[in-house]
């Protein structure tokens, strides 16, 4: 199986007695939500998901996240995980949920984990693409799964800029003073790299794991230095400053989207 902060009310993952631990694979269009978590009023991942599972089962509960993707980012392969005094097979949790949820999100697969295996500590890396339509002509079949830029992009350039993210870094300029002063700002990025598929520009980035808004506040000056409009030493200069909301402006959120998390101790076994 191939998940960012987790706020602390999802931190807790309550073991009652005579309850199975289930693992779900989700992938979701986050076009019309306000993010994974649930927040009163406002429709979001985690309670559509929510509502689904009593639905299904009867049983109220709070569901626990590996990632907390934000309003309007995308998932491939978002990891979720509940607990259930249901007995129900693999099967019915997949279509019995997918009935239950509107047709934006859906269970791609459910799993029981081993003993082991831990939703959050277990996680070696977490990947995301960022999409870019690099083309003068809008594409409304696409719209709201890409950020358009229409004049021609560097990638080479790109790529230039891109090598600097890689190995353990201080992204304190990636991300927003409020960030930078609740938690530490130094992250592990295996992979960082940009590549053209016709009309279309991907980031890539894998990493240990992500600060809120790093991803997209990373893609905002790449763009700059595909454009020409910022040098790749201006964008390494970035890095090196260290300084909280230096890269922004940030990329939309329709371009990103949560591509899936590597586990350490994979889920063992389907239900």
């Amino acid at each position: 199986m191939t998940v960012t902060a987790v706020s602390p009310e999802l931190k807790q993952e309550v073991n009652p007695v005579n309850t199975t631990r289930i693992i779900l694979i989700v992938e979701y269009d986050g076009t019309r939500y306000h993010g994974f978590q649930a927040q009163a009023g406002l429709a979001t991942i985690q309670s559509e998901l929510e509502t689904a599972i009593r639905q299904l089962t009867g049983e109220s509960g709070r569901l626990v996240t590996a990632s907390r993707t934000d309003a309007g980012v995308h998932a491939r392969g978002q990891v979720v995980s509940f607990r259930t005094e249901s007995d129900l097979p693999a099967e019915t949790f997949v279509t019995g949920l997918n009935y239950y949820l509107p047709d934006d999100i859906a269970v791609k697969s459910a799993h029981k984990p081993g003993n082991g295996f831990h939703i959050w500590h277990d996680v070696q890396s977490r990947e995301y693409n960022y999409y870019i339509l690099n083309s003068r002509i809008r594409s409304p079949l696409r719209r709201g799964f890409y950020h358009r830029v229409a004049g021609q992009l560097n990638i080479e350039a790109m790529n230039q800029a891109c090598r600097a993210l890689i190995g353990e870094n201080d992204f304190a300029s990636f991300v927003s003073p409020d960030e930078a002063a609740l938690k530490s700002t130094v992250k592990r990025v295996d992979r960082a790299e940009v590549k053209r598929e016709g009309d279309l520009v991907i980031f890539n980035i894998l990493a240990n794991s992500f600060l809120m808004h790093q991803v997209r506040n990373t893609v905002g000056p790449l763009v700059r230095v595909g454009r020409g409009k910022m040098s790749v030493a201006e964008f390494h200069g970035l890095l090196e400053r260290k300084q909280p909301g230096l890269a922004r402006p940030a990329a939309p959120a329709c371009g990103l989207c949560l591509m899936g998390i590597n586990y350490n101790n994979p889920v063992e076994e389907k239900i």
